[in-house]
């Protein structure tokens, strides 16, 4: 809104739409004045979500863990990530890491910084022309984990992702500044294509940092109090920023980086405080990534008629092609660059 729109009494015809808002997802402070209400928050208003939120989603994990090996339960309630090395078999992982590596298809790039993320949909082709690939996302602990962290029984989105470091002369990448997806537990997954060390601004995450502790509420409950004039913009949009000066306050510890072969799982809820690394080197890091979020106040597990086969492999090219055409009002930033292998340095194939 502009400034001029937000003193107008037509602006409060929204109302019913803002309330509405506060039993879903939204989280900006700045968009919704009632999430971002001082006098709201004061009351507790922010505190509330975050506690129905957390509880809710402590209640469904507790009936998704049925199958999961107490090993990676007892590894995700204390770090709040699963991370599995080999996770298949090596002559399998070979197969699958040269079958979608050597496949050109349709990608998309976002630039941050000095950072390109490039995106290429797993989608119904891709799965019909790599069946390792469709086995990989159809095996019983892979589905279990991530049903298990995302704390519903969806189908995640999926892609094949790659992380090219330093390709510009500009400011660092905003994701290596620590941070919280959202105010409610979320899932997000990489499985490691290539090796990754230190130097190529490996994934980091704060052990623990997905609990709701009370000194993480209360941390809460004070950005709330000063969004959105007092945090920093993508914090005032909800996707809370910390320093790692912060974090003894909170009791936590240190973060630590997924510097970790190829052939590694790591699946992790993203309420807990994470970031890219940075890196100090040019590399390129090439993942199968997963995402999943869902609206953290529904009770129950499933029942989403996206996750069906046949349609759950086509929402990414449906999303893509919803934003291009309504790019004049919600924008874009996921330029498409046309035909690209996931380990292409540029986009000399188009």
């Amino acid at each position: 809104m502009t400034g001029a729109s937000k003193q107008s009494p037509l602006r409060w015809l929204a109302l019913p739409w803002w309330t509405a808002q506060l039993l879903t997802g939204a989280k900006s402070f700045g968009d919704n004045p009632l999430i971002g209400s001082k006098w709201l928050n004061r009351k507790g208003l922010h505190k509330m979500r975050v506690r129905m939120v957390h509880r809710l989603a402590d209640w469904r994990r507790g009936r998704l863990a049925k199958g999961l090996s107490a090993q990676d339960i007892a590894q995700f309630t204390d770090k709040g990530y699963v991370s599995i090395a080999d996770f298949l078999p090596a002559d399998q992982f070979a197969a699958l890491r040269e079958a979608v590596l050597n496949r050109t298809s349709p990608a998309r790039e976002m630039v941050q910084g000095d950072t390109i993320t490039r995106r290429i949909a797993i989608d119904a082709a891709m799965l019909r022309d790599i069946p390792a690939l469709r086995g990989l996302l159809r095996q019983t602990r892979w589905r279990r984990l991530m049903h298990y962290v995302a704390s519903f029984r969806v189908e995640p989105l999926y892609y094949i992702q790659t992380i090219l470091t330093h390709k510009h002369a500009a400011p660092a990448d905003p994701q290596t500044h620590l941070h919280a997806d959202t105010f409610h537990p979320t899932m997000k997954a990489w499985f490691f294509l290539s090796d990754v060390a230190i130097e190529d601004g490996p994934l980091t995450y704060v052990p623990g940092s997905h609990r709701l502790t009370p000194q993480r509420l209360q941390w809460e409950h004070e950005k709330a109090l000063i969004a959105p004039e007092g945090v920093d913009r993508l914090s005032a949009r909800g996707s809370m920023r910390i320093t790692a000066e912060e974090l003894p306050r909170l009791g936590l510890p240190e973060p630590i980086a997924f510097a970790v072969p190829a052939n590694t799982l790591v699946v992790v809820d993203t309420c807990g405080f994470h970031a890219r690394g940075r890196a100090l080197r040019p590399s390129m890091r090439i993942e199968i990534w997963a995402y999943s979020r869902r609206n953290p106040f529904l009770p129950w597990l499933g029942g989403d008629i996206l996750s069906l086969p046949g349609l759950a492999e086509r929402r990414i090219p449906w999303l893509w092609a919803t934003r291009d055409r309504l790019r004049k009002w919600v924008g874009q930033p996921w330029k498409n660059v046309g035909q690209l292998r996931p380990d292409s340095n540029g986009a000399e194939e188009n």
